[in-house]
């Protein structure tokens, strides 16, 4: 059977599946639409990561595909619901790469809540801006809200309580009770509660219509003044120019942006001059141990799937 990947894949997982079978393997092939077409056309499964759509023309050029791969968790660029009519499976890496992205938001609120590491370039000029830099805020005591709490969330907050966070979370599709909550110590609340009160917010949803813009000027404006906000979910869940307003005017404390509503983020002069920021080109779950992890357990499924 033939195998497409068209986007970077791990090394050894993509030796384990050219040693049962046909890989045509080009991590480019996404910026080639002809002749990812092309080869659509001739695969049994395809394995993509968040750049390919696997939607529209390129599904219905997949004839003999019945697996898709996703070399990650989000599905927002999979026509899931064409793909199960067309009995198309779709195996994504969940809970692959959760440890990446909770040591990305545990490590980005712990710069920008201390506020002191952009001090470089000035203490190496011979400047001494120790007054300036001495108010940071520690960590631990603060309270992280997490809304949205799957595996990502999860582990998240393993790592929040070993540093002496208080968490709570919010997910509308986990009861109170949900055994996850009091195995690791979590508060359930409300959303408006957990917005309000939260010292750092770090959003851990998918991007449907019921989360887009969901963090707006006025969601922002709810927000406790001085809070950081974390967004390695997706673009369209934070409007980017309210926070760049809120970090401006001192109401956000800081944030860490690894996502964008358009992906690669276009010039963006609204975010110039913003105050404690970090942006990032969407690789808060990329790291080398989960590029491992993640192809390796695809490769698994879709040999398991192809069998």
């Amino acid at each position: 059977m033939q195998i497409l990947i068209t986007e970077f894949m791990d090394a050894p997982a993509v030796e384990a599946l050219r040693a049962h079978h046909e890989v045509t393997y080009e991590p480019h092939l996404v910026d080639d639409m002809p002749r990812l077409l092309a080869e659509a056309a001739k695969c049994d499964a395809i394995i993509v990561r968040n750049r390919t759509q696997v939607r529209g023309e390129l599904l219905a050029a997949l004839k003999p595909c019945t697996v898709v791969g996703r070399l990650g968790v989000g599905l927002d660029n999979i026509d899931t619901s064409a793909c199960e009519a067309k009995g198309i499976r779709v195996f994504p890496a969940t809970g692959a790469n959760a440890h990446s992205v909770a040591e990305y938001v545990i490590a980005s609120a712990m710069l920008l809540l201390r506020g002191a590491y952009a001090s470089t370039a000035d203490v190496a000029a011979g400047q001494w801006p120790r007054p300036a830099l001495s108010q940071g805020r520690e960590l631990a005591g603060k309270t992280l809200g997490l809304v949205g709490f799957g595996s990502i969330g999860q582990q998240t907050a393993r790592l929040a309580k070993a540093l002496g966070m208080h968490v709570t979370a919010f997910d509308p599709a986990l009861a109170d009770a949900h055994p996850a909550f009091a195995q690791l110590g979590v508060t359930p609340c409300t959303f408006d509660d957990l917005v309000s009160a939260a010292d750092v917010v770090s959003l851990h949803i998918p991007l449907v219509d019921s989360t887009r813009g969901l963090f707006d000027e006025r969601r922002i404006a709810a927000m406790k003044k001085g809070a950081i906000l974390v967004n390695t979910a997706r673009g369209g869940i934070a409007e980017e120019r309210a926070i760049a307003d809120a970090l401006r005017s001192g109401k956000l404390g800081g944030a860490a942006l690894d996502v964008f509503a358009e992906e690669p983020l276009a010039p963006a002069p609204h975010f110039a001059g913003c105050p404690n920021l970090i942006l990032t080109p969407h690789i808060a779950g990329l790291t080398a141990e989960s590029n491992e992890r993640v192809s390796s357990l695809v490769a698994n499924k879709v040999l398991e799937a192809l069998r």
